[in-house]
């Protein structure tokens, strides 16, 4: 979410509009189990497209707050790594009063965020690129060229993205937990930055997880249906 601007202190968090939004997405929208090291605090991202009026495809993504360790929040292990001017910035006072929300948004911006990590994909008539094989490629290169520009992305904006994954790195077979239950389910195991499962749901949607390597080992990846 990006807020640019001043903002009167009584100005609504635009956030409530999204969730309302991402509650007509025609199929469950699923997440990760409720876990130790995982904050969920409704950070969702929304993508929908429409034929001739009538919505026709929606993608709805969930972010989470890593916790490295969860029972004391005020362990520096729990902040995350910034430059001096990110750091300064973060730090800095305005003399006005801002809205709650915003502080809050502000104050998460110092910890870990496991961004768009959950990725729940539907529409109304599937084409080949709705597999999740192909879902779960998109996912993991939209990861890598968005939250690893500096290491893996070349060139000006939007730039191009240094050894991208694509089918042939899909491997089958994987037992994933959706809801408690076993599913076969598909992964990516190939990339140096970060690791990918997927699994295609019975409605017709599909659900993908991208995580980094190095917070692999705080996360669980089994999926719930995320209530609304």
């Amino acid at each position: 979410m990006h807020i640019s601007g001043r903002l009167d202190a009584a100005a609504p968090d635009p956030a409530l509009d999204l969730i309302e939004k991402v509650r007509r997405m025609p199929v469950p929208v699923l997440g990760l189990v409720p876990q130790r090291h995982l904050e969920d605090w409704d950070a969702f991202g929304l993508n929908t497209g429409t034929h001739n009026g009538v919505l026709d495809t929606c993608e709805v993504s969930i972010s989470y707050t890593l916790w490295r360790n969860p029972d004391n929040l005020d362990d520096p292990v729990n902040l995350a790594e910034f430059d001096d001017e990110c750091r300064a910035s973060l730090d800095r006072e305005v003399p006005w009063e801002r809205p709650a929300w915003l502080l809050e948004r502000v104050h998460r911006m110092r910890f870990p965020l496991l961004w768009e990590a959950v990725t729940t994909h539907w529409r109304a008539e599937p084409r080949e690129y709705d597999a999740v094989e192909a879902r779960l490629v998109s996912h993991v290169n939209h990861i890598l060229m968005n939250g690893y520009r500096e290491t893996r992305v070349r060139g000006e904006l939007p730039g191009d993205l240094d050894s991208p994954v694509d089918e042939r790195h899909v491997e089958h077979g994987l037992t994933v937990l959706v809801n408690g239950y076993e599913r076969v389910g598909v992964r990516i195991d190939t990339d140096p930055d970060v690791y990918g499962v997927g699994v295609a749901l019975d409605n017709g949607s599909t659900v993908t997880a991208v995580v980094p390597r190095e917070e692999l080992r705080f996360v669980e990846l089994a999926f719930a249906t995320r209530r609304l």
